[in-house]
């Protein structure tokens, strides 16, 4: 009975092909906090980043509170590059946001990001097989994926782990920028799980 129901159930979960480097990055187009539609197409010709993120889990906060996350946002913004936060937390589950407390957040933080997007029924999300708060992903301008995993060597919450630690965000972004595959080009990301619905 028990293998017949976990049978059931995988017959009626959605099937999400596994996102892959070096492949086209999974289309997407979700409403923002301040209620604009943004697509992935619409950034077109321009690197973006994809930060999953839910304000209650200290893996975040480490990278928020510590001004990591802030500086990288702020320096892909000064070079030309999308930075869209997405929170996938089904309503009801920790980190939920509507579009009043994303930009309530926005500001709590000072972040610079070109758009949060929310996420409720954790189509992107899936899609991108995004497991961990944060995990991040890079997309280059021709909508390719090129990198995906954690935002760092450190797989701690401690604020202090962020000093000394070896960014795999900033160095995939460098190497897109040189024309080149960054290295590594995937990592195990690392966190709290993403709060998906039922």
């Amino acid at each position: 009975m028990r293998t017949m129901l976990l049978c059931a159930a995988l017959i009626a979960a959605p099937a999400f092909a596994a996102p892959r480097v070096g492949a086209p990055a999974p289309a997407f187009t979700a409403t923002s906090a301040s209620g604009e539609t943004v697509s992935l197409s619409d950034y077109r010709g321009k690197t973006v980043v994809l930060e999953w993120t839910n304000k209650g889990c200290p893996y975040v906060q480490k990278h928020y509170k510590s001004g990591n996350m802030q500086a990288l946002q702020k320096d892909a913004a000064a070079n030309g590059i999308v930075w869209l936060t997405v929170n996938s937390s089904s309503a009801g589950k920790q980190g939920y946001v509507d579009g009043a407390a994303a930009k309530a957040e926005m500001a709590e933080n000072d972040t610079t990001q070109a758009a949060y997007l929310l996420d409720h029924d954790g189509k992107i999300g899936r899609a991108y097989g995004a497991s961990a708060t944060p995990h991040l992903y890079v997309i280059d301008g021709k909508g390719v994926l090129r990198y995906m995993g954690a935002i760092d060597d450190k797989p701690t919450a401690k604020l202090e782990d962020v000093k000394g630690a070896t960014n795999y965000v900033s160095g995939a972004l460098n190497a897109v920028a040189a024309g080149k595959a960054p290295s590594p080009a995937a990592t195990r990301a690392y966190g709290c799980s993403v709060k998906y619905g039922g």
